[in-house]
């Protein structure tokens, strides 16, 4: 069997997902973005459960999937979704000296990463989620 498409084009997917999330939030570097990209995943994450993680990571490209587990504490207890602007603060403050993410960071990488995914797929595993969940990825019109 082939290596699958995933695994093939891993780097250039996560490249794309991190520029969509620069050009969305109008930041200067990749490493910008990264971080941005990082926090908003580390925030969400916290926010659910080691299945229900796992199950939205199962929609994510690779890279994106390495890096939403990564380092993961499963026994780490699930924190309650509270509302947007204390959330955009969240993501702000993870590595807040390197951290340039703007106010609309959440929402910015929430269209990065629906650019990057099959939709239908992701919109079945976020109907799977809290209502929350589906809020945190929501995309303004």
């Amino acid at each position: 069997m082939p290596m699958p498409r995933d695994y093939q084009l891993a780097a250039a997917e996560f490249d794309r997902l991190l520029s969509l999330a620069r050009e969305a939030a109008d930041l200067a570097t990749r490493n910008q973005s990264w971080t941005m990209v990082q926090a908003v995943f580390l925030v969400f994450r916290r926010r659910l459960t080691p299945a229900e993680g796992i199950r939205f990571a199962q929609t994510l490209p690779a890279m994106a999937r390495a890096l939403f587990v990564a380092e993961w504490d499963p026994a780490q207890a699930v924190v309650p979704f509270v509302d947007r602007a204390t959330l955009t603060r969240e993501v702000q403050a993870v590595r807040q000296h390197h951290n340039f993410a703007p106010d609309s960071c959440i929402a910015d990488v929430a269209a990065a990463v629906r650019g990057c995914v099959d939709g239908q797929a992701f919109e079945r595993c976020l109907a799977d989620l809290p209502v929350e969940a589906r809020a945190f990825w929501s995309v303004p019109a």
